[in-house]
């Protein structure tokens, strides 16, 4: 029986650390060699992290990256490695790179670049034309990058018919809500199209606003799954493929035989067969352990507060911070902001500032010192009530004969937002935002104010998820956390006497869904009336989104967890005349 053993090694990489994401490949190459692994595979664009973006139109990026490939495959031990990395060759490529015998013996360049959503990459490779297949151990072994798996006719239709048995599918594919179902049904059944072992191994961590969650896994010519790995942590997989099965099922479906060549890909597909088919001692590997029972889909708020903390976690640790502060407001999203900085980074890394005013309740205070405690976190109170006196006398005479209105609660909400980078700026703490997508899509926000820091950790959480990402939270400790009373309470920014949110904006059970249809599903507002929303207050969300593109376009980046985040998904105009329904 002809097996292989195949380990995909899912690594958390940063972008542009090329020595330390050289460092990591030979740390997991090193332990598939001692699992006696025959080929190791790692994610998209090893060496230079992705995205790089931008990155990759400085020559001496491009070079350096090709220097620490070599030197990466220099070191390698006894085991062939599919690593990637930018090549060049007259332009430049995504590319994979077979490394074996202590230098690079392949280089496949991916075909289908995709340029929607978050990606760009038709902005900086040349797609690659020619599938390929090497020899490996006496396995023949198709390479595809990401995108490539996703077209049900594509490269790795190709290569299996000019032989393929495995299929290995390097990615650094980003998480949003859901979208590891669609992976594993999707290659499920590409699996089963090409009767072929379909191993796709993910990047993991955090890159700016993209997490990628990982979730590796090897599904066989059935579609069902081999191995897996869990999301969200770095995972060596191994797993060994009876790659006589693929044969002995490809005599038994013909369907292969009719086939032809998908359009735009050559049909000619590199076949390398020296010096990759040299095999290694034919003696039985010792029987790998029993395999982990691994649940591919996490609950959805599991994957989403999971997401949060692996995005906030990288967020501050690649970028060299230590410590993060937070305003504790008593309310709900500064809450959950603050109990996803602690799992993310420890209650020592984590300062909370609360900053009442003469508008502040005394439960929203009592509130936010029971969550401190609760979190086991540095708590200081700095009142704003001085400085607030201070500029409204500073005003009173340009302010003479109006009215107090809006104008006064900014200044509140401005006050606080210089005292958190005032402490930041004294001693390094990196400031957490607490605004919600609820409330950025609408710009019920302070510019300056509570906009103001550096990492958004619920930018693109609605609220009512914030209020299911809670219990579920609390839910998970023996005792909660998050104190009950914070999320039974009615939302407020107490800026005034007795302001609710509601004073402003729909319910946010009834805004939500709007915003959702609005700015997810594109949707016009004859549309979303037509779903059973009140046509008034939809003609009223749709108007405070569009208006305030300009207020979401000056606020931090945060952690991407839908389909459609506020940034690199979503690019509308400043100037724009266009209205729906209008």
């Amino acid at each position: 029986m002809r097996t292989v053993r195949l380990a995909l090694a899912q690594i958390n990489l940063t972008v542009g650390d090329l020595a330390g994401n050289g460092d990591k490949v030979l740390e997991y190459a090193h332990r598939a060699a001692e699992a006696e692994a025959d080929i190791v595979a790692f994610p998209e664009l090893t060496i230079t992290g992705y995205p790089p973006e931008d990155l990759v139109l400085k020559p001496d990026f491009i070079r350096e990256n090709r220097r620490r490939l070599d030197q990466v495959a220099s070191e390698m031990p006894d085991i062939t490695a599919v690593v990637g990395f930018v090549d060049s060759n007259g332009d430049i490529f995504n590319a994979a790179a077979v490394i074996q015998e202590g230098r690079v013996q392949g280089i496949y360049h991916k075909c289908f670049l995709p340029n929607y959503a978050v990606f760009d990459e038709q902005r900086y490779f040349k797609a690659g034309d020619r599938p390929a297949v090497y020899l490996i151990r006496g396995v023949r072994v198709g390479l595809t990058i990401c995108e490539d798996i996703w077209y049900p006719v594509g490269p790795a239709t190709l290569e299996t018919m000019a032989g393929a048995e495995v299929i290995v599918n390097i990615n650094a594919s980003p998480f949003s809500v859901g979208r590891q179902r669609q992976r594993c049904r999707m290659i499920a059944t590409r699996a089963q199209d090409e009767l072929a072992y379909v191993a796709y191994v993910n990047l993991i961590g955090g890159q700016d606003e993209l997490v990628f969650e990982g979730n590796s896994a090897v599904f066989d010519w059935r579609g069902e799954t081999v191995a897996a790995s869990p999301g969200f942590e770095e995972d060596l997989l191994i797993a060994d493929l009876d790659v006589d099965g693929v044969f002995n099922a490809r005599l038994h479906d013909t369907r292969r035989r009719q086939m032809r060549p998908p359009p735009g890909i050559s049909s000619e597909v590199t076949i390398a067969t020296t010096p990759l088919s040299q095999t290694k001692d034919s003696d039985p590997k010792p029987n790998l352990a029993p395999g982990r029972d691994v649940t591919l889909e996490l609950c959805r708020n599991e994957e989403i507060y999971r997401a949060l903390v692996l995005g906030t976690r990288d967020y501050v640790v690649k970028n060299r911070f230590r410590d993060v502060v937070v305003g504790l407001s008593g309310g709900i999203d500064s809450a959950l902001t603050a109990t996803i900085a602690v799992d993310a980074l420890g209650c020592e890394h984590v300062i909370a500032v609360s900053m009442p005013s003469r508008y502040s309740s005394a439960g929203s205070k009592s509130d936010a010192a029971e969550l401190a405690s609760n979190l086991g976190i540095r708590m200081l109170t700095i009142s704003i009530e001085k400085p607030f006196e201070g500029s409204l006398s500073a005003l009173s005479e340009t302010f003479a004969d109006t009215t107090p209105d809006i104008t006064e609660e900014n200044l509140q909400a401005r006050i606080r937002g210089n005292i958190l980078m005032a402490l930041s700026n004294k001693f390094g703490w990196l400031v957490l935002t607490t605004g919600n997508k609820s409330e950025t899509a609408v710009g019920f926000s302070t510019l300056y104010g509570d906009t103001a820091g550096g990492f958004g950790v619920v930018k693109d959480v609605y609220k009512t998820t914030l209020f299911r990402l809670s219990n579920w939270r609390n839910e998970q400790s023996p005792e909660a956390v998050i104190p009950p009373q914070i999320i039974a309470k009615e939302p407020s920014a107490e800026l005034r006497e007795d302001q609710r949110d509601v004073d402003r904006l729909p319910p946010y059970d009834v805004l939500d869904p709007i915003l959702e249809a609005y700015i997810e599903g594109d949707r016009s507002v004859e549309d979303i009336a037509a779903q059973g929303h009140d046509r008034a207050t939809v003609d009223r969300v749709v108007a405070l989104v569009d208006a305030n593109e300009y207020k979401r376009r000056q606020g931090p980046p945060g952690v991407r967890i839908s389909t459609r985040a506020f940034g690199k998904d979503r690019r509308l105009p400043i100037t724009n005349r266009f209205r729906s329904g209008r």
